[in-house]
This record gives C-alpha cells, sequence and structure tokens, in this order.
C-alpha cells in the first residue's frame, strides 16, 4: 500500500508546505513563483511516466497542456462552467484524444515515434490556430464573469493555486502508484525489452496507448487551471515547444524512472529558469544554459541527481524512490 510508503507523506508534506508558504503573510509574490514550479513537477511527472516507466521520448508533452487550457477556457467563457468541473472536464477529454492518437502513433518506436509526437503537436497548434470557436491565433481571454462565482479574482487566484497544489500532490503520487502497480512492471518490461515484455505476455500496445493517456489527463487540468488564472491563452503559448524540451532536461536532471527525481529537476531547473529569464546579461542565453546543463547530466550522472544520490547512499532508495 501506497500509506506504507515514506516518499508519500513526504509528497502530502511538500504540498503542505507549498500551500502554507504563500498564505502565511499572504505572500503573492511567493505565490506566484511557487505556481510555477508546481506546473513544472507536474508537467515533469507526467512526461515521466512515457520517458522513465516506458522508454518512450515524448518531445510533444506540452499539447495536452494546451489542449487542456484551451477546452476548459472554453467551458468557462462560453458555457459558463465553473471552474473545476471545467477543468476535470478538459481533462477527461484530451486524455480520450491522447489515447485515440496513442493507439495510432505508438506503434512506432524509438525515433520514429520521437518524430510523430512533434508532427502531433505541430498539428494539433495549426488546427488551433484555425479553428473559430476557439479565436484562431488570437485565442480567448477570460471574462470578469466567470470570477463572479468565486468571489471575485482575488479569492479565484488563491484558489486556483490550492488546486494546482492538490494537482501537484496527486501527479506525484499517480507516478508513485503506477511505479508499485503490476501495470508499473509491465511498463518497466517495455521500457527494458519491448519484444521480450510481448513475449512474456505484456500487451505493448495497449499498456502503451494507456499510459500515454494517463500521462495527459493531469496535465491538461493543469493546463484549464493555469490558463485560467493567466486570464487568456493563444496558440503561442499554449503549445510553445521549448517547454517540452525544457521537461526533458528537468527530468534528467533529477532522475528519469523516479518519482522524486521530477520533482527535484522540475523545482531546481525552474528556479534557475526564473533567475536566469530576470537577469539583464544572461536572459538570452538560458536555452543554451539547459543544453549545457543536459550535456553535464548525461556525461557526469547519467541517472540524475536521485541516480547519484543512490550510489552515494545505497539505502536512501528504501525513501526515495
Amino acid at each position: 500500500m501506497m500509506l506504507r510508503r515514506p516518499l508519500f507523506w513526504l509528497i502530502l508534506l511538500l504540498a503542505a508546505v507549498f500551500a502554507w508558504l504563500p498564505k502565511h503573510g499572504n505572500n503573492v509574490a511567493l505565490r506566484e513563483d511557487l505556481i510555477l514550479v508546481a506546473v513544472a513537477i507536474i508537467l515533469t511527472s507526467n512526461l515521466n511516466l512515457m520517458i522513465g516507466y516506458t522508454g518512450y521520448v515524448n518531445f510533444g508533452h506540452i499539447v495536452f497542456y494546451g489542449l487542456g487550457g484551451y477546452v476548459g477556457l472554453y467551458l468557462m467563457t462560453v458555457r459558463s462552467w465553473h471552474l473545476i468541473p471545467a477543468a476535470l472536464t478538459a481533462g477527461v477529454a484530451v486524455s480520450v484524444l491522447a489515447l485515440l492518437f496513442g493507439l495510432g502513433i505508438l506503434r512506432l518506436r524509438g525515433a520514429y515515434f520521437a518524430l510523430a509526437t512533434i508532427g502531433v503537436l505541430e498539428a494539433v497548434q495549426a488546427f488551433v490556430s484555425n479553428f473559430e470557436s476557439w479565436g484562431r491565433s488570437t485565442g480567448m481571454y477570460v471574462s470578469f464573469e466567470s470570477y463572479v462565482p468565486m468571489g471575485g479574482p482575488k479569492h479565484a487566484l488563491w484558489l486556483t493555486y490550492f488546486l494546482i497544489i492538490g494537482v501537484m500532490a496527486l501527479s506525484l503520487m499517480l507516478s508513485l502508484g503506477i511505479r508499485r502497480s503490476k501495470f508499473g512492471l509491465g511498463l518497466f518490461a517495455i521500457r527494458e525489452d519491448e519484444d521480450a515484455a510481448i513475449v512474456l505476455g505484456v500487451n505493448a500496445t495497449l499498456y502503451k496507448a494507456i499510459i500515454y493517456s494517463v500521462s495527459a489527463f493531469l496535465p491538461a487540468v493543469a493546463g484549464a487551471l493555469m490558463f485560467f488564472k493567466n486570464g487568456m491563452i493563444d496558440p503561442s503559448i499554449a503549445f510553445e515547444y521549448m517547454l517540452s524540451l525544457e521537461g526533458i532536461v528537468m527530468l534528467m536532471l533529477g532522475g528519469q524512472g523516479t518519482v522524486a527525481g521530477s520533482a527535484l529537476g522540475a523545482g531546481l531547473y525552474e528556479r534557475l529558469r526564473s533567475y536566469l529569464l530576470t537577469s539583464p546579461r544572461l536572459s538570452a542565453f538560458h536555452l543554451v544554459i539547459a543544453g549545457a546543463l543536459l550535456l553535464l547530466v548525461i556525461r557526469l550522472a547519467p541517472g540524475g541527481l536521485i541516480g547519484w544520490l543512490y550510489r552515494l547512499v545505497p539505502r536512501s532508495r528504501e525513501v526515495i524512490e
């Protein structure tokens, strides 16, 4: 049971700290910093389900986040839905769409699958940019009336923050639960040797399609929440390809295939990214630094920071998974 795993309680502690820190003293600036870290953890931990658990590199993972934002904002602004059911519906809708995509492209392997994920991202962005109901290239905006059921913009922003922290905790718990399950063992078998896994009875196509769909749900929910908080969405920010690449850097930095690694890598990289983007001298070089960081990790610590910790303190595997 997950309740017996130390990491489960560490995840709850992390979520509690995130929830308490900005609320104590009404620190809005800290809230904005932590929400970026939380979203990075959500995206990275779900990306880990494909790359770390299954061994399939997804360069278009950000498409789930963007589609969730569009579906959620459409339901809230056009259909007048409340934030929570709109976000959940966005997650379900994007998961179903991901399942359909997955049944097609997951028959490919290696570089062919990676290229196919880029194609999915580009195709979805092109479709949304020409879809009139979603505002085409100009996107959609949240009207003031959407905040009224939540007590106004101030209360709506805090509600959105707490919901994103909850999604962050659920993402890490989902990753932990799959890791400890029989389904997770099937995914690891596919990662190590897919042909051997098929011979042993693993339905690789179905397993991959299911995890591809599962990895879409919480990023889509987070997208709906985050773009509601931002008050607008357009194709250029919803489907930013560089965010997918940075997600891979975060995962490699922390340690792919581990629950704690996705959170650690996302948290450290997001703070580094925020510092670089606000630095007058280094803002233009943050992607160069990200690439150099990825090369260093691959060369010096291919298992990421968590893999390095495992080698340094072998017993840490019992606590940090």
